[in-house]
């Protein structure tokens, strides 16, 4: 914890007064009050949709409050855009990295913010220099010249950071700065972080991982469900305090009931280990599960902790680098691709719908049909009717809101895109489904259909095994509960074990036990 002593020594710089935004069918604020403390680390800590990257865009510029007031070293102001809000000294660096591939460094740290010489022209050379100096800053000795998409995840994160540090910013929002970052890196960064605070930078870093905010914060702020459950001195908290401002004073149990019947083992997974690509390290480590007919296990855990990455050697994404073993129904598959898996009976649903689950430019009835063209063809020739016959029998099933089937995928909204992905994958006649946040970017009300559609297929027989960020979700959903913590199975409740306040602390355990030996920044 951070041994300051914040009275005179932090400012309020920046507050909040009643701000509230709204968006189609949801309130992500709630009439937020909010102080941020210059020379000082200001925690924000919430689950997924509480509301964090919502309050810091508004303060960011990049998003307008539909009520409230901002106040700037006790002055209203108005930042209605990015522009007005650097020119205010805010900069922020965004969970999703903002980089152009095909530029280089220097080009990306000064986009926007370009160092210019004699009348308009660029001067290359000053920024490649003062690229250069903010990578030694960073700790980083890469060329300034390279281009950014030659870089891995990890060297990209720190390139947002320097690209936040070039504008001198006086405040400096970072929004899970370290989820790509290799344990190293953010040593380093803590570092830079402490350097910043000793310039009277206010700094407002946003986090799940419960030891970095421990660690390095000053002042902690909870929200959840869009309003602000608790405010105080770092040092004056502590870690079930923190889950219980997130989870609420009275934990609930959404388990289901312990009767619930499942049957045969489908899906076995034992020891895999999926090491780092060209980083020291695991991703996934020694991770072993079992899925049985029926069944709905859920897999909790935060951002980075490997959820996704088990998915992916499972479905057989890295035949050549995973190791353990994955059966289905007794079948060895890892090792194999992703077409060996399919048809051995696997199915899943990607985390990024946009991106890895639908073709744009194809109609809804050719994104169902995708995966399965094989099973419709006769004698290699595919038949129009077949096809739509096939399409249409799952716009019924799932109860696809689609007015005309050879309308393109972009007609449909995100929840009905997401029945058109989960419909795909069915007609491969799965017996084990995937499902990677399979409620991520729906409406309230195209959950509980994709829900309700999870709870028909686990009936009929298939054994479904998701992850998710989502406490609630995962509480809802599933007959039993994993938890997964950098890389590695942290706990398993069954039938009726589990509370909202036991999750939460099992996905930070690993974490926090690193924290314990850990010295503060």
């Amino acid at each position: 914890m951070s041994t300051d002593t914040p009275a005179d020594v932090h400012p309020v710089v920046l507050r909040l007064e009643g701000v509230s935004k709204a968006y189609p069918g949801t309130m992500a604020l709630k009439n937020v009050d909010f102080e941020l403390h210059a020379g000082a680390v200001n925690v924000l800590v919430g689950e997924n949709g509480a509301g964090k990257s919502t309050m810091m865009k508004i303060i960011a510029g990049v998003e307008q409050p539909s009520a409230g007031r901002i106040l700037l070293d006790g002055q209203p102001v108005h930042l209605g855009n990015t522009e007005q809000a650097r020119a205010n000294g805010i900069g922020i660096v965004f969970q999703e990295l903002n980089l152009f591939p095909n530029l280089t460094i220097a080009e990306n740290i000064y986009i926007g913010q370009e160092l210019t010489g004699a009348g308009y022209a660029i001067d290359s050379r000053r920024q490649m220099q003062g690229a250069r100096e903010l990578l030694r800053t960073l700790e980083h000795d890469l060329d300034p010249g390279l281009l950014v998409g030659e870089l891995r995840i990890g060297q990209q994160q720190i390139i947002e950071i320097a690209k936040a540090m070039a504008q001198d910013a006086r405040i400096l929002i970072l929004d899970e700065p370290t989820s790509a970052l290799s344990a190293p890196e953010v040593e380093i960064l803590f570092r830079v972080i402490h350097d910043l605070k000793s310039r009277g930078v206010a700094i407002v870093y946003i986090s799940h991982r419960l030891e970095e905010l421990i660690r390095i914060g000053d002042y902690i702020t909870v929200l959840r469900d869009g309003c602000i459950t608790g405010s105080a001195l770092m040092r004056d908290v502590d870690v079930p305090w923190i889950v219980r401002q997130m989870v609420g004073a009275s934990t609930r149990n959404f388990a289901r009931s312990v009767d619930h019947s499942c049957g045969k083992t489908l899906l076995e997974v034992q020891g895999v280990t999926l090491p780092r690509n060209g980083a020291p390290g695991y991703l996934v480590q020694d991770v072993s599960l079992q899925l049985r007919q029926g069944e709905i296990v859920g897999i909790y855990g935060l951002m980075g902790a490997g959820r996704t990455e088990l998915f992916e050697c499972i479905f057989g994404c890295h035949p050549d680098r995973a190791s353990g073993s994955v059966r289905i129904e007794g079948r060895e598959i890892l090792g194999q691709d992703v077409a060996a898996c399919i048809d051995a009976g696997l199915a899943l649903i990607p985390e990024d719908r946009k991106v890895d689950g639908l073709v744009h430019s194809m109609s809804i009835a050719e994104n169902l049909t995708l995966a399965s063209l094989w099973r419709l063809a006769t004698r290699g020739h595919l038949a129009p009717k077949v096809e739509s016959t096939a399409a249409a029998t799952y716009i019924r099933s799932l109860s696809i809101k689609a007015k005309n089937p050879a309308l393109e995928i972009g007609s449909l909204s995100g929840g009905n895109q997401q029945k058109v992905v989960i419909g795909r994958a069915l007609m491969t006649d799965p017996t084990v489904l995937l499902m990677d946040e399979p409620s991520r970017g729906i409406d309230i009300g195209a959950k509980a259909d994709v829900f309700k559609v999870m709870r028909d297929l686990s009936k009929a027989g298939l054994g479904i095994l998701f992850v998710t960020s989502d406490l609630e979700e995962v509480m809802a959903l599933s007959d039993r509960i994993l938890v997964m913590s950098d890389g590695r199975l942290a706990a398993e409740f069954g039938p009726g074990e589990a509370t909202e306040e036991a999750v939460v602390l099992a996905s930070n355990s690993a974490q926090l036990r690193h924290a314990a030996s850990a010295t503060p920044t």
